[in-house]
């Protein structure tokens, strides 16, 4: 398709986008009494109506039923993380046995490294990205620490080549082959926080595999919002937080992913808890922990129910829309934010340089622009005037226009507050 940057074609681009009703499913914050133009939705995704229907009916049942809710709520308390089996497993290509919700990300990878994580002798050293997202950095560090290694002896981080903005393929391969069989661990994040890039997940983890380590990933910026297939890949592990791209709440409950092929294994240890036992003789009190079959005997605590009630309503939504569709306007919305912005960088004589990568194999819903030439005051400008977007210094915006509300003509305004905010500076 010829693209142009006129509303009218942004706005023929809406009338044949069969997801743009989406879009008013949702609450938009206001600037200046106008509907902002959200690209943060890689921080924190805007909140969906139906959400507060899902947090009242808990809020009722406790009414009404108080403890009795466990039991006889509408949806009882007691199994409630069991509805997200199935649409779970859709968004991240898993048997429902092998997904669950609970804890929070970070939280969840210390958990899931309890398992996956066993330096022995020689294979002690964990492989991850370079500027990995800081909170997996600092787990790396805690947890080499934890086992009595040096970070610089254990943590190997697969940089990015001199004057290259993203991490090649050949070079994660030839690392993993250089570790050999030093290697116990790769964890990585499925796409960079900063520039967006996606990466191999199938070709790294049979890799990782192949020279006989696990292999987990961080799926923060890539669960609803990237093509997975977990089980078929055959991934270790993996978890993911819920308010970006499933847009259930600031800090919200995490998904995680443990392959079938480690539901009966007694030997991997794991940290256990009341909510991960057995859940049919859950309350008879047993002295000895017998966990559940599948990813739930990873479980440790009750669960927090409220918070697993806007996280319901959005993969009850996910489910309505599915990720093919999602991921079909995603790119095409994607590929023409990325037109909108070389458009705009001709008529303004600018320097933007997109660090993405330029494949649509190799990115999702985000395109990070260094704004060469630009500071602060543009981002301020853009902030003013109804772009919530994100800054990273130097002076990198990203940019995420997630399928599920952001429209055509979204684009094309953000375009022209842009175009406005760089020749009135």
């Amino acid at each position: 398709m010829t693209f142009q940057n006129t509303r009218e074609f942004a706005r023929e681009l809406d009338s044949q986008d069969t997801l743009n009703h989406y879009q008013d499913q949702f609450l938009f914050p206001k600037v200046n009494d106008k509907r902002v133009i959200y690209f943060t939705g890689n921080s924190l995704g805007l909140q969906p109506k139906r959400t507060k229907a899902y947090i009242d009916e808990v809020m009722n049942d406790w009414a009404d039923l108080a403890v009795e809710g466990h039991f006889y709520a509408e949806k009882p308390w007691w199994d409630y993380q069991e509805r997200f089996a199935e649409p779970l497993s859709k968004i991240v290509g898993a048997l429902p046995s092998e997904v669950t919700v609970m804890n929070t990300l970070t939280v969840n990878l210390h958990l899931l490294m309890v398992s996956f994580y066993q330096p022995k002798g020689k294979r002690y050293k964990i492989i991850c990205e370079e500027k990995a997202f800081p909170s997996d950095q600092y787990m790396f560090q805690s947890q080499v620490h934890f086992h009595g290694y040096k970070t610089e002896d254990a943590i190997v981080e697969i940089k990015r080549r001199e004057g290259e903005h993203n991490i090649r393929l050949e070079d994660v391969l030839a690392k993993i082959e250089e570790v050999g069989d030093e290697l116990a661990l790769v964890l990585i994040g499925g796409v960079n926080y900063y520039t967006g890039q996606v990466f191999d997940i199938k070709t790294i983890t049979e890799a990782g595999q192949k020279a006989g380590a696990k292999v987990g990933w961080d799926l923060a910026h890539a669960a609803g919002n990237i093509k997975l297939e977990l089980h078929d890949w055959n991934v270790d592990f993996a978890a993911w937080c819920s308010y970006k791209y499933m847009n259930s709440g600031p800090g919200n409950a995490s998904g995680c992913f443990v392959h079938e092929k480690h539901h009966n294994n007694p030997d991997l240890p794991r940290f256990a808890g009341w909510w991960g036992h057995n859940k049919e003789r859950r309350f008879k009190m047993e002295p000895n922990f017998d966990p559940v079959h599948g990813a739930d005997g990873w479980q440790i605590s009750n669960l927090p129910v409220l918070s697993l009630a806007p996280y319901l309503a959005s993969v009850e939504m996910f489910a309505e829309v599915g990720m093919d569709a999602l991921i079909k306007k995603r790119d095409h919305i994607t590929s023409y934010l990325e037109f909108i912005l070389h458009e705009i960088d001709k008529e303004v004589k600018g320097n933007f340089e997109i660090i993405t990568p330029s494949n649509p194999i190799e990115r999702a819903s985000q395109l990070s622009v260094f704004l060469h030439g630009e500071g602060r005051s543009l981002f301020d400008y853009l902030m003013k005037n109804g772009v919530i977007t994100d800054w990273r210094e130097p002076n990198v915006i990203r940019l995420a226009p997630v399928p599920l509300y952001c429209s055509y003509e979204d684009m094309y305004d953000f375009g022209q507050i842009l175009k406005k905010g760089i020749l009135e500076k």
